[in-house]
């Protein structure tokens, strides 16, 4: 199958970041590192948005203000749920606003220019006990290891968030 695949594009793991449900490793890699792992070395071609361009895509409350004030039932809901969210986040992370993770694999596709990245070499710890599911990501190319993947780095926040309202205006 995965010939017939590509590009993957997922939200996952940390660099600078480290994880959100160890210190070391992001949830969507530590519930299956061993799957994390066949991806990564699959040869498919793969899009990474890690925890550290998700942290950067806040909500704040002119974000959700102008989500709100959309013309459709759409924008009242969306600003109420990130309202609810961005109160564990603050406190989890104590940075005004929640942010936003799978969004920003859907804002990618949708506009790549948004975002800036890196080619690495990314690897999935699989056995520590310390560090299962850390993505262990060469970003200096200190291994000499082929990248395998395009690791986003920062996100124009204002633009995804641009994105986001000008997308949800279109919703009934």
């Amino acid at each position: 199958i995965a010939p017939r695949i590509r590009r993957i594009v997922l939200m996952g793991g940390g660099f600078f970041e480290g994880g959100n449900v160890t210190p070391a490793a992001e949830f969507n890699i530590y519930v299956d590192p061993q799957a994390a792992h066949e991806v990564f070395t699959s040869g498919v071609p793969i899009t990474m948005a890690p925890l550290d361009v998700t942290h950067e895509a806040l909500t704040t409350a002119r974000r959700i203000d102008a989500i709100r004030a959309l013309p459709n039932r759409v924008g009242a809901v969306v600003a109420a749920w990130m309202e609810f969210f961005e109160r564990y986040d603050e406190a989890k992370y104590g940075q005004d606003g929640g942010p936003l993770h799978d969004p920003c694999v859907i804002a990618w596709l949708l506009k790549p220019e948004l975002f800036t990245s890196r080619d690495c070499n990314v690897r999935i710890e699989t056995h520590s006990e310390l560090t299962r599911g850390m993505t262990v990501i060469d970003w200096w190319a200190v291994t000499g290891l082929s990248a395998n993947a395009q690791v986003l780095r920062h996100v124009d926040a204002d633009g995804f968030f641009a994105l986001l309202t000008e997308r949800l205006s279109r919703l009934a």
